[in-house]
């Protein structure tokens, strides 16, 4: 397929630029496959579709505060982007503008209020795509994330200045694990109140741990998708969560993935026979049509951008075509995209319809 058959146009007001004044006050899109239909819902019905004995898989990652500010002894002013760790003290990150920067020069850390901290990172190396690496001169990088970071907020919402509730909405309340530079979106909606509403109608969960990076908002610059490099991202499921799926799937139960991250997960550890073996590993997994998931049967996401990989990963799972007829669907009804936008329950995956 090609990268211009998942287009669309898409109204630049759509983008949700702050979460809804409250966690879960989101709509939700419910698409069915089999039937070929759509309603828009409150996401506050999402447990009403869900029985006893179905399962539903989250992605239990935490966004650090990655994202930093420095200065030059000059005074130029430098973003730090933190992407990957190398060691305790070094990461892989992206500078800006990585030009204007030489390796073993060190940088002094700013603080929200862009005073200086007190706090340094060096630049160790960069090569000529801009991929840099730096060392934080004091050894407690979690404090100096803590004191000096700022929440990655992807590059479509713009913020002037810092918005205070971002460090708690673009987190899921089940976050755990520390590591991820990009927020599992379709986990934002949830409320303990959703969670405790699928507990008592006897859903089973289980967590797995992919840490989201910024390739996920690389784009596809080939015409061709096949030609794409897709990125990878680390990620986890334990022995007791892949028991829990493995028991579902026995039982004749349904697995929900929460988000395409999930679903990456998911599908890079299930066998043919449509169990799961517990692994860590890293996963450059491009799903898109004709791939045929076999990990899921029900997927929760959010909207994608415009010929993005998540949006194929999307149309592998329901249909190309149904998906962007949902899509059109969800612009002419005003609902909001992208990180903190409405979502889209997708009942069964094509495969199972």
């Amino acid at each position: 397929m090609r990268t211009s058959d998942f287009d669309y146009d898409l109204p630049e007001e759509l983008i949700a630029q702050h979460p809804p004044e409250r966690r879960g006050d989101s709509r939700m899109l419910v698409l069915d496959p089999a039937a070929e239909t759509m309603e828009i819902v409150p996401f506050h019905d999402f447990p009403d579709y869900f029985r006893a004995g179905d399962l539903i898989a989250l992605n239990d990652t935490k966004v650090i505060k990655a994202r930093l500010f420095a200065k030059k002894e000059s005074g130029a002013k430098i973003e730090i982007l933190l992407l990957s760790p190398v060691t305790g003290t070094s990461w892989n990150c992206l500078l800006k503008p990585a030009k204007r920067v030489a390796p073993d020069t060190v940088l002094r850390l700013l603080d929200p209020s862009l005073a200086e901290s007190g706090r340094h990172v060096r630049l160790v190396s960069k090569d000529p795509a801009g991929n840099c690496v730096i060392e934080f001169l004091e050894p407690d990088v979690e404090r100096t994330l803590a004191e000096c970071g700022h929440m990655p907020l992807p590059p479509y919402i713009r913020r002037t200045v810092d918005y205070a509730p971002d460090a708690e909405r673009y987190q899921t309340v089940y976050a755990k694990a520390p590591g991820a530079v990009a927020a599992p979106t379709a986990g934002l909606h949830f409320t303990p109140e959703v969670l405790n509403a699928l507990t008592g109608k006897g859903v089973r969960r289980a967590d797995l741990t992919l840490h989201v990076g910024q390739g996920t908002f690389k784009p596809v610059t080939v015409e061709n998708i096949a030609d794409h490099p897709m990125h990878s991202e680390h990620f986890i499921l334990n022995a007791e969560n892949a028991a829990l799926l493995n028991r579902t799937r026995r039982e004749g139960g349904r697995i929900a993935a929460i988000g395409t991250t999930s679903l990456r997960a998911l599908e890079s550890c299930v066998r043919d026979d449509g169990l799961f073996d517990a692994v860590e590993t890293d996963t450059s997994i491009f799903i898109y049509p004709p791939y045929a998931v076999k990990s899921a049967d029900m997927l929760l996401t959010n909207f994608h951008l415009p010929k993005s990989t998540l949006l194929m990963l999307v149309s592998a799972f329901a249909g190309h075509a149904l998906v962007m007829e949902a899509y059109r669907y969800a612009v002419e009804e005003r609902m909001r995209f992208f990180s903190y936008g409405d979502c889209m329950l997708i009942l069964s995956r094509i495969g199972s319809c």
